[in-house]
């Protein structure tokens, strides 16, 4: 008979949902020593390489995370596109600017499965794990904790929880049982095949589109696999075989030397763009999927939710519902431009009867800020090309006791970073003081020139970088007291 048992009270996180965004927020929470369970109710890692595109900014938050090798063992960066017309013309794209502040300029195709393996390893490594086959099934929040009642199998749960993080997905139970509205609207028009099939006859040194009349269909071969992934949209209900995947193929690439066979998943896409009013009810939290869904035209879902997790992460550690508060404030405006740029581009593949491969400082997510942000604050005019809230820009050529390092290789761990560039002077933060010949393990020196090109700073200057690795605080007049009143 079905058993029901109580768990030890106050567990401090519950995560809702194992994808790419609950991961993330597990291993936030795991490298910071908070208590969390992540449950998930498949029964076990999903198949499909769904979204395969890295964004340079969620690189970025990879390699801070201690996951950017595997990923990019497992992945492929800057992969050229190559677009063949009707009548045989090809283009290609597309291009990527080198700059000694971004490490990662270009995307990374890589499967989603593999990206949920790797930080799965990660999570492994840090003490957690993922709870499968394990569904929430109901929840109810007071002021002081969340009750949730867990099933595996036919076994119920109640846990109490300081809070409650839904990453169930734009289908998932936290968002409907919070009732909170998902706006937005689905048009059944339009739709897309996608699957992963093996292929024979086609190389494996490009993402290959073809454009007709009709329409596209793509092949993009996935990185560490012997597969490619299939993307063809449709005007309405189709078989998901394979006779029809290649009938498709046929017609509109005009190629009779190409062959798929062995699909090892396939799904259709629906048009489907909503945004949650709000992100936070009291002690639940929505982020990912859960908080926003639109069209995969721009690269832009799983790397907003990876981004998501990773502001969540830190303000969960630290406790404070004020600070928690900047959630909603900081991610659902991001999400809102997010799904105006998908939009945008979902738009421009009916009409161009191709996906967009041009890459800008949007679609690359480097442009993510929080400008306007509680939590960014400076001193600078509004003209300033670098302002709190920003992104901070990395600067290579660092000088330091042990070598050259980058000023990512120092700001690595997720925790708060001061840049001091006047005077020496003791600090409870973890600081780093530039200077000309560095004699200690907290002095740099900017041999480059970098640092000062990225930064632009008077001799005073001090920069407050928060976990998450936006800029806090700027303070060209060298208020350290600004500095100590920033971290209570």
């Amino acid at each position: 008979m079905p058993g029901t048992n109580l768990s030890t009270p106050d567990l401090p996180v519950l995560i809702v949902g194992a994808g790419p965004t609950g991961l993330t927020l597990a291993c936030e929470l795991a490298r910071r020593g908070v208590a969390f369970r992540l449950v998930e109710a498949a029964p076990g890692p999903r198949p499909g390489s769904r979204g395969k595109g890295l964004q340079p900014r969620s690189l970025e938050v990879f390699d801070d995370l201690g996951v950017i090798d595997r990923i990019l063992a497992n992945g492929r960066s800057a992969m050229p596109i190559l677009l063949t017309d009707p009548d045989g013309r090809t283009s290609g794209g597309p291009t990527y600017e080198e700059r000694p502040d971004v490490p990662y300029p270009a995307s990374v195709i890589t499967p989603q499965w593999r990206v949920e393996e790797t930080l799965g390893l990660r999570l492994a490594e840090l003490g957690g794990t993922v709870e499968f086959g394990t569904a929430l099934e109901s929840f109810d929040q007071s002021a002081n904790a969340v009750t949730a009642v867990l099933r595996t199998g036919d076994q119920t749960e109640t846990v109490r929880a300081r809070w409650l993080v839904g990453c169930d997905g734009g289908r998932g139970v936290v968002r409907k049982q919070a009732g909170i509205a998902f706006e937005g609207e689905t048009d059944e028009r339009i739709r897309m095949i996608v699957a992963d099939v093996a292929v024979d006859g086609l190389d494996r040194d490009a993402w290959h589109m073809w454009r007709c009349q009709e329409g596209f269909v793509s092949l993009c071969p996935l990185p560490s696999t012997g597969l490619f992934q299939y993307q063809a949209p449709i005007g309405g209900e189709t078989g998901l075989d394979l006779a029809t995947l290649q009938t498709i193929f046929d017609r509109r690439s005009g190629r009779t030397d190409v062959r798929l066979h062995d699909p090892e998943w396939t799904s259709v896409w629906r048009s489907n763009t909503r945004l949650a009013e709000r992100y936070r009810v009291g002690r639940v939290f929505l982020a990912g999927d859960a908080a926003h869904v639109h069209s995969p035209a721009g690269g832009q879902g799983m790397n907003t939710g990876i981004q998501d997790a990773q502001n969540l992460g830190w303000k969960l550690a630290a406790g404070a519902s004020e600070l928690l508060d900047t959630y909603e404030s900081e991610r659902r405006p991001i999400a809102a431009a997010v799904l105006r740029l998908s939009a945008a581009r979902l738009a421009e593949a009916a009409e161009q009867k191709s996906i967009p491969i041009r890459s800008d400082r949007d679609t690359t997510q480097l442009s993510v800020n929080y400008r306007g942000s509680v939590l960014a604050r400076d001193d600078r005019g509004q003209s300033a090309q670098l302002r709190a809230g920003d992104r901070a820009p990395d600067a290579p050529g660092l000088t330091t006791t042990t070598g050259e390092r980058r000023l990512f290789d120092l700001t690595r761990g997720g925790q708060f970073t001061l840049v001091n560039f006047g005077p020496r002077f003791d600090s409870s933060v973890r600081t780093f003081h530039v200077v000309a010949e560095p004699a200690a393990e907290d002095e740099i020196a900017d041999s480059s020139g970098h640092l000062a090109r990225a930064y632009s700073p008077a001799d005073r200057t001090l920069v407050l970088l928060r976990p998450d690795g936006y800029i806090g605080l700027i303070s060209d007049a060298g208020d350290l007291s600004a500095v100590t009143e920033y971290l209570l």
